[in-house]
C-alpha cells in the first residue's frame, strides 16, 4: 500500500553503521515521547545521543518497517505502534 508521505531513509547511497540494541530502543522512546513534534532532520537534531545520521536512517527504515512510526501530512514524524490494539485483535475470535 502506497502512502503520498513516505518517510525516506537512503541507507543504500550513504554511509551505514548497524546500530546497538540500545540506540534503536532510544530513537523509539525518544519518537513516542514527543510524537509529531519533529520532522525527520529536526528529530535527529534533537536527540539525546548524537550519531552518524546513516545510523539513524538505519534505525528509521526498521521502525518504518515494523509498522512503529508514520509520517503524517506534514512530513511530521508520528509514533503509531499501538499494542493494545494489537492485542485485541489477536485475541478476538475466528470464525
Amino acid at each position: 500500500m502506497e502512502t503520498a508521505n513516505q518517510l525516506t531513509c537512503n541507507i543504500e547511497n550513504i554511509i551505514t553503521r548497524m546500530p546497538r540494541l540500545d540506540t534503536i530502543i532510544m530513537v523509539e522512546k525518544f519518537i513516542k515521547e514527543h510524537s509529531g513534534e519533529f520532522k525527520k532532520t529536526e528529530l535527529f537534531n534533537n536527540l539525546p545521543k548524537k550519531m552518524m545520521w546513516g545510523t539513524f536512517n538505519v534505525i528509521l527504515s526498521y521502525l518504518v518497517e515494523n509498522n512503529k512510526i508514520g509520517v503524517d501530512n506534514s512530513d511530521y514524524v508520528i509514533y503509531i505502534w499501538n499494542p493494545l490494539l494489537l492485542n485485541r485483535f489477536m485475541n478476538k475470535k475466528k470464525y
